[in-house]
Order: C-alpha cells, then structure tokens, then sequence
C-alpha cells in the first residue's frame, strides 16, 4: 500500500506544533475531516506558510504516519482574501467553520459538505463592504443549509404540534410563532396554549387504552392487578423564543438555494433568526459555537458606531 496520497482540501484549523511546525485540520473531498502536520510551517521562508493557512483551498500530497500524517507538498488551488480583511467575514467564516468541523467525518469522502462549505465562504467574501450588516443574513442562510445537510433541518413549514402548516400573517403586526428547540421547529402558539390549558384542567386528548400480555382492557375505572393501560400523553414543549411573521417568513426561506433579498430594515429581524438558529444548532451538535461571541462583539460595535 502506498505510504503517501493526494487531496484536495480546505483548511479549517491550525495549531502549533514544536518550535516551527503546524497541525492542521483539513477538510477533503477525498477522505473527509485529516489533520496533518505541515512541517515548518511557521519559519519565515517556509513554502507551507501561507499554504497552511485559514481557508486556503490546496492540492495536497501527504505521507502517511504512525500518529499524525504530514504535508510533503501543496499547492494553493484557492484562497479568500477578502475574509481576512473584515473581522465580520472572518468571524462569520470561522463560525461556519465550527460547524463543518462538528459534522465531518474522518476517512469518508465529504464532497458534498466540502463543495456547500466553500460556496458559502464565496458568498460572505463578495458581500460588499456597504452591506457589511447583512453577515447576519448570509451567516444564517449558511448555518441553515449545513444544518440541513447533516439531517438536523429544523421544521419550520409546519407546527411540531399539530403538522399543519404555517403561513406567516404579515399584515397583522402582532402574529407571533413559538419555536421551541428540544421539539425541533416551530409551534403554533394558539395549539400550544390550547394543550396547556388543558393540561392544567386535567383534560386528555387521544388517549388510546393499549391491550398488554393480552389482557382485555377494564373499561371500569377500577383496574385489576393483573391488567395495565398505557396512557399515551402529549407533551407540552418548552417555547425556546417566539418570532414574528417577518422572522417566520425569512426561516421558512432559507431552504432556498439563493438568499432571499437583503435590506438594511431587516437588519434586527435577521440577527433574532441568526440567534434562533444558532440556539437550535448549538443544543443538537452538543457544543458551543466559540466564534459566536466574535460575531456578537464585531455587530454590537458596528450598532454603537451607526447609531
């Protein structure tokens, strides 16, 4: 077998390693999420330097080894400079990336989640600097198309509750959603408060007597020991936050391949769907999204300094 493959990749971390070398944590189309050691990646006259690199996209040959494989040769295939010049893109790609790196897999081809991944990065380096406060809206839309991928969709189409589906009412300025993240989408609000109250009254919906050990069911309230009835409750689920039919309308469309048109009037309204799914995302991945709060801090200085 050979000692030594090709791959092309993308790179989503590094790490420093002895006094000049790097670890890094690529993504390949080839063979998924590898880490692998660039060898005196950080001397000043290093080929590996800017090769290893965040984001940049090379054609890599690597040797294997025992503990960690390393880099023998890379070429840059593509990088994304314009990240790197604004804190809000670098923050907004280094946030995606967190996610790429929580749902890749080692050894299985990733092309899918490699081709998505990139794309995305794309989209954030040619967002003009003007409109620099829809990150949001472009975090979002790519939060959600990863989510999707890695067959965590939230259900925002139809209530968790009742699987009717959900039309926004945008000319009634006080409509209101539930979204609730352990029941994993929306709820309407109007069937949670019904369930609720009934609840709190003792009244039961759909309870189906279930037959165990073939015991007939005592239709009488008193029960023998040697039968059982299973009751079969609904549970009341926890509204995590609730969203407007602007906020409802934007989630419900960023399934879309294209993002829906951005405005500086959506601007709040975005960042409460951001928030919503990055809630959403952090609690089914199991892990905190670290680069969130670098997002948080670069949009609460931009507010104070538009305001």
């Amino acid at each position: 077998m050979s000692r030594t493959y090709k791959a092309t990749g993308i790179n989503l971390k590094t790490q420093v390693l002895g006094e000049s070398d790097k670890i890094v944590t690529i993504l390949t189309r080839e063979f998924g999420l590898i880490r692998a050691v660039a060898p005196g990646a950080r001397k000043h006259n290093s080929s590996l330097g800017g090769r290893s690199g965040m984001f940049v996209v090379n054609e890599l040959l690597i040797a294997k080894g025992r503990s960690l494989d390393k880099i023998t040769q890379a070429q840059t295939l593509k990088t994304y400079p314009g990240l790197a010049k604004d804190l809000g893109k670098l923050a907004a790609g280094q946030y995606l990336a967190e996610i790429v790196l929580s749902q890749a897999l080692s050894e299985q081809p990733q092309e899918e989640l490699y081709e998505l991944f990139n794309e995305h990065l794309n989209r954030l380096e040619i967002l003009p600097i003007k409109e620099t406060s829809s990150i949001f809206a472009y975090l979002a839309h790519g939060l959600f198309h990863l989510l999707a991928l890695g067959g965590l969709t939230p259900q925002v189409q139809a209530c968790c509750l009742t699987q009717h589906p959900l039309k926004p009412n945008l000319i009634d300025p006080h409509w209101q959603v539930g979204f609730s993240i352990p029941a994993g989408g929306t709820v309407c609000l109007e069937a949670w408060e019904r369930l609720r109250k009934q609840r709190a009254i003792g009244v039961e919906e759909n309870i189906t007597p279930t037959k165990v050990a073939n015991h007939p069911v005592n239709p009488s309230p008193q029960i023998s020991n040697s039968q059982t009835v299973v009751v079969h409750r609904q549970e009341i689920p926890v509204i995590s936050s609730r969203l407007s039919a602007t906020e409802l309308t934007m989630l419900q469309q960023l399934s879309q391949p294209e993002i829906m048109q951005v405005n500086a009037a959506k601007d709040d309204a975005w960042l409460s769907v951001e928030q919503v799914l990055r809630q959403y995302a952090q609690y089914h991945l199991g892990r905190p999204i670290r680069s969130a709060t670098l997002i948080d801090s670069y949009f609460a200085a931009y507010h104070d300094a538009t305001v």
